[in-house]
């Protein structure tokens, strides 16, 4: 399977998210770009996940039917004709870091997913529906990975 490379401006791979992007901040969605895309892709699909969260995996932003064209998007919007669904907090759209204060540090998993077909999900989906989802059209994948502490 081939991989999609993305990345963003407002933090690097593995390294720590500014306070900005965080549910106690600004709560502004990070800008984020990507490339690699399969030319046969019909959308794309946008997963950002705290998998370290105690109640298990949380969703922080779920955005599906965004244009395979596209390059990215800037910070603070909606991807490229993308719908954004509802988040972990009940709220549709962005939802930014938030971990119980004095954890270690959270993972943050942006996955992006290159599908062949489009994705059929609940408006509030977990992200373990999101995964089965794409897992059966997905023509190629990559993932970007913030950290947060509070």
């Amino acid at each position: 399977m081939n991989g999609i490379d993305i990345g963003s401006d407002s933090f690097d791979d593995h390294a720590f998210i500014a306070r900005r992007y965080a549910y106690e901040g600004a709560n502004v969605s990070p800008s984020l770009t990507w490339s690699g895309v399969p030319e046969d892709a019909t959308e794309l699909v946008l997963l950002c996940e705290d998998p370290d969260a105690p109640s298990g995996t949380f969703v922080h932003w779920i955005v599906v039917g965004i244009d395979p064209h596209s390059g990215g998007v800037p910070a603070g919007q909606s991807p490229p004709r993308g719908t954004e669904l509802v988040n972990g907090y009940g709220e549709r759209g962005w939802g930014g870091p938030h971990p119980p204060p004095g954890d270690e540090a959270h993972h943050y998993c942006f996955r992006l997913y290159a599908l062949a077909e489009p994705c059929v999900l609940p408006d509030a989906p977990r992200a373990e529906q999101v995964h089965e989802a794409v897992g059966k059209a997905q023509l190629a994948s990559g993932t970007l990975v913030g950290l947060y502490q509070r």
